[in-house]
C-alpha cells in the first residue's frame, strides 16, 4: 500500500502573529516545540514530505554571501516538492523595499532574506502579503538558532536543564540563541569582552523567558556547560575592525583549556564559517566533541519544518 503524503492542512499551524519569522519571538513557544518535532519527523522520513509543498515557490534574497543558508533553503523547498528563485545583491538598490515586497508577493508564496539590516526584514514583512523569513540580519539569526536547538535535542535527548555557553561577540547569533533556547529550558550563558555584550534590551527580553547569564569571564560561562558555542569575532561588514577584535577577543578563544571547564560529555558548536586559529582552534573543530556539521545539516531539516508550517 502506498504511503500517504501528509497534506498542508495536517501540518502544525502557527498562530496568526507568526506568519512572518522576522525575529525569533514571531514563533510562539508552542509553535517552536511543534517545529522541532516536525523537523525531527522530516529528518527521519523525508520521503513522506516529498510533495508537501508541490506548486509552491520561494524567493531567496541575498545581500550577503552564503553557503549554508542558500544551499539549505534551496534544497529544502525543492525536496518538499516546490522550487526557489534567487536574487543576489541589495534588496533596495533599484526601487523601494515596499515595491520589492509587493512585486514578490504577487509571484511567490514566501520570501527568504539574508540582509545587512534588520530594518530591511521588518519593512519586507510590513509590506508583504506572503510570509517573510529572516535568514540573517545584523540583529537576529533565527534559522540558525532553530537548527542549534534541534541539534542539542538530538544529542542530549532533551533541552530542559541544559547549559549552553556562548563565548565571543554578543552578536545576532547570541541574540537568537537567548531568545530561542531560553524558552525551551536551556540556561544560556554569554561571555564577551567588556563593551561587546549582547543588546541590553534583547537580554532583558530573553531573561523574562528563561535563565540568562551575561559575564565578561569565559571560564565562568563555560563551567559545567553541556555545549560550548562560538562564532566569528568580526562579522561581514566589520572587516575594518578585525585586527583590533582579534586582540581584544583572544582570551575568549575556544581551545582545549577552556573547553575542559565544561562537562565531560559537552559538545562544541559553531554556526560556521569558522576562522580556525582565531575564535576556535583547529583541534576543537576536528574534535570528536564537535557537532558543527550536525548543526549545518540540521539547517536543512529545521528550515523544511519552518517552510511547511508557514506555508500551511
Amino acid at each position: 500500500m502506498a504511503a500517504t503524503i501528509p497534506s498542508l492542512a495536517k501540518s502544525p499551524p502557527l498562530p496568526a502573529k507568526a506568519r512572518h519569522l522576522a525575529h525569533d519571538l514571531d514563533l510562539s513557544t508552542e509553535a517552536l516545540v511543534q517545529l522541532l518535532d516536525l523537523g525531527a519527523q522530516i529528518k527521519r522520513t523525508p520521503q513522506r514530505f516529498a510533495q508537501t509543498l508541490a506548486g509552491r515557490y520561494v524567493a531567496l534574497l541575498f545581500e550577503k554571501p552564503s553557503l549554508r543558508t542558500r544551499m539549505t533553503f534551496e534544497l529544502a523547498i525543492k525536496q518538499l516538492g516546490g522550487d526557489a528563485v534567487v536574487n543576489i545583491g541589495p534588496v533596495a538598490e533599484r526601487e523601494p523595499i515596499k515595491d520589492v515586497a509587493r512585486n514578490l508577493d504577487r509571484w511567490v508564496h514566501a520570501i527568504v532574506a539574508r540582509v545587512f539590516s534588520q530594518k530591511t526584514i521588518e519593512e519586507l514583512a510590513h509590506w508583504s502579503a506572503v510570509p517573510v523569513i529572516n535568514a540573517l540580519s545584523d540583529r537576529y539569526h533565527p534559522c540558525q538558532a532553530l537548527a542549534d536547538v534541534l541539534t542539542l535535542q538530538e544529542h542530549f535527548g532533551r533541552l530542559k536543564g541544559l547549559k549552553l555557553a556562548f563565548t565571543g561577540d554578543g552578536n545576532n547569533v547570541a541574540h537568537s540563541l537567548m531568545l530561542t533556547a531560553a524558552r525551551l529550558g536551556v540556561h544560556v550563558a554569554i561571555a564577551t569582552p567588556p563593551g561587546y555584550e549582547p543588546d541590553r534590551k534583547i537580554t532583558e527580553e530573553a531573561s523574562q523567558l528563561g535563565r540568562i547569564t551575561v559575564t565578561n569571564d569565559p571560564a565562568k560561562a563555560v563551567a559545567q556547560a553541556h555545549a560550548v558555542y562560538t562564532d566569528v569575532w568580526a562579522s561581514m561588514g566589520q572587516e575594518s575592525e578585525a585586527a583590533e577584535r582579534a586582540r581584544i577577543f583572544a582570551p575568549y578563544q575556544v581551545n582545549q583549556e577552556l573547553f575542559a571547564r565544561a562537562r565531560p560529555d559537552a559538545v562544541f558548536m559553531h554556526c560556521l564559517p569558522a576562522k580556525r586559529g582565531l575564535e576556535v582552534t583547529d583541534g576543537m573543530m576536528e574534535s570528536q566533541r564537535a557537532v558543527v556539521f550536525d548543526q549545518a545539516e540540521n539547517r536543512l531539516h529545521a528550515q523544511k519544518a519552518l517552510l511547511v508550517m508557514l506555508l500551511s
